[in-house]
């Protein structure tokens, strides 16, 4: 199947969907600091060991570095994103910095592994 990207090349569905880590879904609040604008609130979608998608409800600018704030059910978590995509009013961030926060993000992603496949064996 193919696809036009948000550039107007035609690419199959394959590599559009092609990720370094499997996502999760994840429903938490988010706070998002772009720099010299107030934050910006929303909820996550899910979440990746790289990344994390959220619906925000202010406009954040792709390609801007921001910091992020959420708490995960292993603790609280703090670092700093690429904004790497928008589609309306879900964004999708890239993590940028090794911190502590990727070990809490490592094992929650580990732990949404196992609970989200007892409830969807179809899921990775």
């Amino acid at each position: 199947m193919e696809v036009r990207s948000q550039f107007g090349a035609d690419q199959t569905l394959e590599s559009v969907e092609a990720r370094r880590h499997p996502r999760f879904k994840l429903e938490v609040g988010i706070r998002v600091y772009p720099r010299g604008a107030p934050v910006v609130r929303g909820d996550t979608v899910d979440i990746s060991e790289s990344g994390v998608s959220a619906m925000l409800r202010e406009e954040v600018p792709v390609g801007e570095v921001v910091r992020l704030e959420f708490a995960l059910p292993l603790g609280d978590v703090e670092l700093l994103a690429l904004v790497r995509q928008r589609s309306a009013f879900r964004y999708g961030f890239q993590f940028v910095e090794a911190s502590s926060a990727q070990d809490v993000i490592g094992r929650t992603c580990s732990q949404l592994a196992v609970e989200q496949s007892v409830r969807d064996p179809q899921l990775p």
